[in-house]
């Protein structure tokens, strides 16, 4: 134990002289929530700003529904005065190339259809691929049927027809959603960031730990003490886990502090990710740090060059989000099994302190055996590395 602690100490310290490491340990925790922060406020302003400002479009044959104009303006939609657009195929040119983002082009017999039992008829041209179209188009689409309802009531009641004949069913919608367990829609993506700047803290050690020193030839002399190779190797990966935690409480202070900012109560969300709820998140991930270490050093010890093996780290950094990934495309819910699989114990787990909604004891104490039972396997396989004579090679 004391030749490990030794080793640990005397990797820390080596590489907190290093500056370009001590930086990139300080800023890359930053670096996430910053970009999430950011992120984050302009999708909740861009979609607030969409409902409360003034929509402008071109309107092609407004002279022949003044009223349903006049009902657009109600809602705070105008036609433009001086646009550029004569016919439907140059306003569906236009929408193609981005100068505009939805055209409105009412039918040249709209005002003869709409005194009859036909239905008049208006044609929305927008392109769907374009995110910020969207809204604009569902504004105006909520819009124009606000209108079609209400003047197919009035024309129930002219004809003595009470209109909740055409309402045969009624639904009425119960919402059991919380803001926090709204709010995990938009910090579901936290535990990506959390596990790629855990693994990061410790990147740089354990590939100097490892592919550096025999790139230096300094492993073989240091192989050649009288000290077993195995505490050697364990005192590497404590360092690399000390990095690895020291760069994960970082991370989830800066998170802390920049959820403080976001303004998710005007979208109807909450964050309860306060500096109570970021320090049981950190114990939650500690078990994932000895895996992502054993994980590295491992990868890391089948490499000669400082570049070869960061090379292949890169990769292996993907490795952990893919379970991730699957998680938040199929809506995974907690539940026994899932929690033997480490990074998406620990997804679930956080998504879980996000909604606000109680831990399961059991999930945490298997998802907390089940990484550091990987991560002790992979450092025992990382171990049997080391005392080949061939490491040397």
């Amino acid at each position: 134990m004391s030749t490990l602690l030794t080793v640990c100490r005397k990797e820390l310290l080596e590489t907190l002289r290093e500056r370009r490491v001590l930086v990139s340990l300080l800023l890359g925790p930053l670096f996430g929530p910053i970009l999430f922060a950011v992120i984050i406020n302009m999708t909740v302003s861009r979609n607030l700003t969409s409902l409360e400002e003034v929509l402008e479009m071109p309107m092609l044959g407004a002279e022949h529904a003044p009223n349903l104009v006049a009902f657009l303006h109600s809602r705070s939609i105008d036609g433009l005065e001086d646009h550029d657009v004569a016919n439907v195929e140059q306003a569906a040119e236009l929408v193609a190339t981005g100068v505009h983002d939805v055209v409105l082009v009412i039918d040249g017999e709209f005002g003869t259809a709409f005194g009859t039992d036909r239905a008049a008829r208006v044609a929305l041209i927008f392109d769907r691929s374009k995110s910020r179209a969207a809204s604009r188009v569902g504004r105006l689409r909520g819009a124009l049927d606000a209108y079609g309802q209400q003047i197919g009531t009035l024309r129930l009641v002219a004809n003595g027809v009470d209109p909740a004949l055409l309402r045969p069913l009624v639904i009425d919608e119960l919402d059991v959603s919380t803001p926090a367990s709204r709010s995990a829609l938009m910090l579901g993506v936290l535990t990506y960031f959390l596990l790629f700047a855990t693994l990061t803290g410790g990147l740089h050690l354990a590939i100097d730990t490892t592919a550096g020193e025999r790139e230096r030839k300094s492993l073989e002399p240091l192989l050649t003490l009288p000290v077993a190779r195995a505490s050697l190797l364990l005192g590497k990966m404590t360092a690399t886990v000390c990095y690895m935690l020291a760069s994960l409480a970082l991370t989830l202070v800066a998170f802390t502090l920049a959820l403080r900012q976001l303004p998710l109560e005007q979208i109807g969300m909450s964050s309860n990710f306060g500096f109570a709820t970021a320090g049981l998140a950190f114990v939650l991930l500690c078990p994932f740090a000895p895996l992502g270490a054993a994980l590295m050093t491992t990868v890391a010890s089948f490499t000669k060059t400082y570049r070869e093996a960061q090379t292949y780290l890169t990769f292996v950094l993907l490795v952990p989000t893919l379970p991730l990934a699957f998680a938040t495309m199929l809506n995974i819910e907690p539940e026994p099994k899932l929690m033997w699989i480490p990074s998406l114990s620990q997804h679930l787990l956080i998504t879980t302190l996000i909604k606000d909604q109680p831990l399961d004891l059991s999930f945490v104490a298997i998802s907390a055996a089940s990484s550091l039972g990987f991560g002790a396997l992979l450092g025992w396989l990382a171990i049997r590395l080391y005392r080949r004579e061939a490491i040397l090679g």
